[in-house]
């Protein structure tokens, strides 16, 4: 088994060196934007305790973010929650009033935000141009000061402001989100 790397040093802006194409628009677009970052490379981070590693170095806990969709894979949500908090669909699917929702598959996630299993992030939401993906937050993210997401890869992740996700990036991608109330305790609603 190949041993978990995380570089200590947490950088501002984009990488220096080309990287992959998904990752760079990400860069693109919150410098079109005006919205500073700071990044911490890694090998992939694809589970909690990866998440958890990276937490030291970011500064930002970790938030995870689910792709989810309908049986007919005809209504898509991106969920993003503290990383700790359980997720109970029965909760979310009440919350959202969609009912049997489950998790995305590869193809719709690739198809919709432009990423894989393990790098889906609220930067995915700018390939999604025809605004098919609803975006959920719980609000226990948004009281942070900070989000932390990959940009589109699992091999880094950025530190940025909420107050810029909320009031610059969310509008330019035409995305509105829905705060949600998750609770955290395993229980029903």
């Amino acid at each position: 088994m190949e041993r978990f790397f995380v570089d200590k040093t947490l950088f501002d802006g984009r990488p220096s060196e080309k990287r992959d194409a998904r990752e760079m628009r990400c860069y693109d677009l919150l410098e079109s934007l005006s919205i500073p970052f700071r990044r911490a490379e890694h090998s992939p981070a694809d589970s909690v305790e990866k998440c958890m590693e990276v937490e030291k170095v970011i500064g930002v806990s970790i938030c995870k973010n689910l792709f989810l969709c309908n049986r007919r894979k005809t209504e898509f949500f991106l969920l993003m929650m503290p990383g700790l908090k359980p997720f109970r669909t029965g909760v979310f699917s009440k919350l959202v009033g969609s009912s049997r929702l489950s998790f995305g598959d590869e193809k719709h996630m690739s198809e919709l935000l432009g990423t894989a299993p393990g790098s889906v992030s609220i930067l995915g939401l700018m390939n999604d141009r025809q605004g098919r993906v609803k975006l959920a937050i719980d609000r226990d993210v948004v009281r942070e000061e900070f989000i932390r997401c990959h940009p589109c890869v699992n091999t880094s992740t950025l530190r940025i402001s909420t107050a810029d996700v909320l009031e610059k990036l969310l509008p330019a991608i035409g995305h509105e989100p829905l705060l949600v109330e998750l609770p955290w305790e395993p229980r029903d609603l």
